[in-house]
């Protein structure tokens, strides 16, 4: 945090209360109405999902990337579970960067995971970083020993400072995942991630109850990606509580 002020936002008659915040995307504490009107428990699907506010809060994600929604009171019953485990020998497809639906022929406009309000605090983190400075960052942060013939032309690149072209992210990120499934341990995967998530800006702050993060996860201004994430040795250790998730723009 630093005592920046937050840039103003307002969505028809709801003015976000911004956190001041300098790292990836906004933060918004709470609504305030300028008529003076109580703000919704739940007011992410009362008010910001709802029309006319929905349109314009979608495009305020296209823009920044991420937008988090703190002390959210209510869940909505179109959210779900986050399934998934981490193995111990080798890391799940969830802790490796990937934008939601990556499966399908489109993927969704926005993913929103959250927080739910529960006996258990999440101790795993979610980290979110810009695409393709993920794709980058894993090759700047790759080891020496791990740079095969297919990877050597993009890490060359990447380390003279030049960028791999965006029709050619998916495949070189592909490459590099195979790489650090087939060569690292878990812990020493976890621990490459670690440094990724730095070299790449991302938004890895610890979850809080009743806490939704929007992610951009196909726009053409800003996309990201997102993973479960290690923070260090001991938070994979002990009982954690369980994420939900939903693709809000695609629930007209």
């Amino acid at each position: 945090m630093t005592d920046l002020a937050p840039t103003p936002v307002q969505l028809g008659p709801w003015r976000p209360r911004l956190a001041a915040w300098s790292g990836l995307g906004l933060v918004i504490e709470a609504l305030e109405h300028q008529g003076g009107l109580p703000t919704p428990v739940n007011y992410v699907d009362d008010v910001l999902l709802r029309e006319p506010q929905r349109e314009p809060f979608l495009a305020l994600i296209d823009h920044a990337g991420l937008v988090v929604c703190k002390q959210v009171g209510a869940d909505h019953p179109t959210h779900r579970e986050v399934r998934g485990r981490s193995s111990r020998g080798r890391l799940s497809q969830g802790e490796y960067y990937h934008h939601d639906g990556c499966s399908g022929p489109v993927k969704p406009r926005v993913v929103e995971i959250r927080c739910p309000h529960q006996a258990t605090p999440r101790h795993i983190a979610t980290a979110i970083a810009p695409f393709p400075a993920s794709v980058h960052a894993m090759l700047h942060e790759l080891p020496a020993a791990l740079v095969t013939a297919e990877l050597a032309p993009w890490h060359a690149l990447t380390l003279a400072g030049g960028e791999v072209p965006l029709a050619d992210c998916d495949l070189v990120q592909g490459l590099l995942n195979r790489t650090i499934r087939r060569d690292l341990d878990a812990e020493s995967a976890r621990a490459y991630f670690r440094a990724v998530d730095l070299r790449a800006g991302a938004y890895r702050e610890p979850w809080s109850f009743g806490e939704s993060r929007f992610i951009a996860n196909r726009n053409p201004l800003r996309t990201m990606q997102h993973r479960r994430a290690y923070l260090d040795l001991h938070s994979g250790g002990q009982q954690n509580g369980h994420l939900l998730k939903r693709w809000p723009a695609e629930e007209a």
